[in-house]
């Protein structure tokens, strides 16, 4: 069975005013996203399902999912603060959204293979996509607790504007993940890459370091946890109003119990995004070049 991509794209409309984001980067007016599913489709994905707002569903359906519709099946599920398991109420001064691991709760009724979670405006780069649909769909039927997360190397995921975030990952011998620690502020200091530690110095780690960049690959039993552990987190957090159910809140849960492995897949891929507004004009460069070199069409849909 072909696994399903899961791309996290509620946060749009809010984050940017109406899906300014999918700003045309392509040499046709490409978007990152549709780098990332032309990337998906000859990775071996069968399916893709978004998770949106239902406020922007006619425009996002118009504008994006019309273009992949003949491409590759194509469903929506929605994500609301209101959307909480039975017994809770969303606080009336709730409008944060309640995170990523919400967001992919979404998909449990419309998502029953394997599949991978990305976000929408990240590009990740062909080779990450083979790396993640070669592990999902060489699972055995009916696998679980046998998770993947696409492991990039920092060095290959930095902003020539300023400092990035990422959640440098540890790995035991067998290349399962341990940890993921978030460092707000990495970036290069006179050559190495370094990230800013609790006391404010700067900390050297290798190029090849793996972080997390939100590209993860799942078993349908990944939705009961988080059904379970979302009802733990509301009892803690119900009232605090900027309280998020992120996915590496339930991964680190799920690897420190031991229920679950996570395999970090090494990539040669270059992540970027436009984090800063100096960054779109090197993005721009970065997909011409890629296209010039053969790497994709000029035009992808």
């Amino acid at each position: 069975m072909k696994p399903t991509l899961f791309v996290l794209a509620a946060g749009m409309g809010s984050r940017y005013g109406g899906l300014k984001q999918l700003d045309g980067l392509g040499p046709n007016g490409e978007t990152i996203m549709d780098y990332s599913i032309f990337d998906a489709i000859r990775g071996g994905f069968g399916k893709l399902v978004f998770v949106i707002r239902k406020d922007f569903e006619k425009d996002f359906r118009e504008k994006i999912i019309s273009k992949y519709e003949n491409h590759i099946p194509v469903e929506v599920v929605f994500q609301s603060v209101d959307k909480l398991p039975e017994g809770f109420t969303c606080p009336a001064d709730r409008s944060k959204p309640w995170g990523t691991n919400h967001a992919v709760l979404m998909g449990k009724d419309v998502i029953k293979e394997p599949f991978a979670v990305i976000n929408a405006d990240d590009f990740y780069g062909r080779d990450s996509f083979a790396v993640l649909g070669k592990f999902l769909s060489e699972l055995p039927e009916g696998s679980k607790n046998n998770y993947c997360m696409v492991g990039f190397r920092v060095g290959n995921t930095l902003s020539e504007s300023g400092t990035v975030a990422r959640g440098i990952c540890s790995t035991n011998d067998q290349g399962h993940l341990t940890t993921v620690v978030e460092r707000t502020e990495i970036m290069r200091v006179n050559g190495p890459v370094c990230y800013k530690d609790e006391k404010g110095e700067w900390v050297a780690v290798a190029d090849n370091t793996p972080v997390s960049m939100n590209m993860w690959g799942f078993t349908p039993d990944y939705f009961t946890y988080s059904e379970n552990y979302f009802v733990d987190f509301l009892k803690e957090n119900i009232d605090k109003p900027k309280a998020e159910f992120y996915i590496p809140l339930l991964v680190n849960k799920l690897i420190t119990e031991e229920t679950a492995t996570v395999k970090v897949l090494d990539t040669t891929s270059r992540w970027f995004g436009v984090t800063y507004a100096a960054d779109r004009q090197g993005v721009v460069d970065k997909i011409k070049a890629l296209v010039d070199a053969g790497e994709y069409p000029s035009k992808l849909f």
